[in-house]
């Protein structure tokens, strides 16, 4: 079989999780390799020390993890993917069995930012959503999902966030193929790549 990779990132919430959504349901012999699972583990962290791990700099992640893990399901072998706990700021100890499927959707912040990454997808993709918008979505997540409070997240996103989207994040949108304003929202973007993504599948089954 062969397996394509689709790399999607963007700014935190930009909604690259509504694309993801979008093209697995368009290609059902699909699977999502999302990129926080990486994260390293920080315990210490809480709603009062929130700055004191910057998780929006590339090495808080395990890259060299994530690229073993890519090439592995590239190459057609299943993976063993971490899984993390975003409540307590580490690495859960179960993993996650993930079989290696024709269209392999890789979603995170720093998808494009490594260059062994990036050589290894055979698509790549932005999600450019305004800031404020990104903001009001990254705040109702963190306090419904993540336990989190009002001062903690704006506080994290002053200090860390926005720099780190300003550093490392934004630069990517040159790497990409297609960039994808207004995300999930955008309908004719969609339309392009889900096309797109059932062509790729076409030549998938052909090969």
């Amino acid at each position: 079989m062969k397996v394509r990779l689709i790399g999607i990132t963007g700014g935190s919430g930009s909604g690259k999780s509504t694309v993801v959504r979008r093209i697995a349901q368009a290609h059902e012999n699909s699977v999502c390799i999302e990129q926080d699972n990486y994260y390293k583990s920080a315990e210490y962290i809480s709603n009062n020390n929130i700055t004191a791990y910057n998780f929006d700099h590339p090495d808080a992640f395990d890259m060299d993890l994530m690229m073993e893990n890519l090439m592995d399901l590239k190459e057609g072998r299943a993976i063993e993917m971490p899984q993390y706990d975003f409540v307590h700021h580490r690495r859960k100890e179960e993993r996650l069995h993930v079989e290696p499927r024709s269209i392999i959707i890789v979603d995170g912040l720093m998808v494009l930012y490594d260059k062994r990454i990036r050589e290894l997808l055979d698509l790549k993709l932005y999600v450019d959503t305004p800031p404020d918008i990104r903001f009001v979505r990254r705040l109702m997540r963190d306090i419904n999902e993540r336990g989190r409070t009002v001062e903690s997240v704006v506080k994290q996103y002053v200090d860390v966030v926005r720099p780190g989207h300003m550093s490392f994040v934004e630069p990517c949108k040159a790497y990409a193929d297609l960039i994808i304003p207004e995300g999930g929202y955008n309908e004719h973007a969609l339309d392009v790549l889900i096309n797109y993504v059932q062509r790729l599948a076409i030549l998938n089954e052909a090969e």
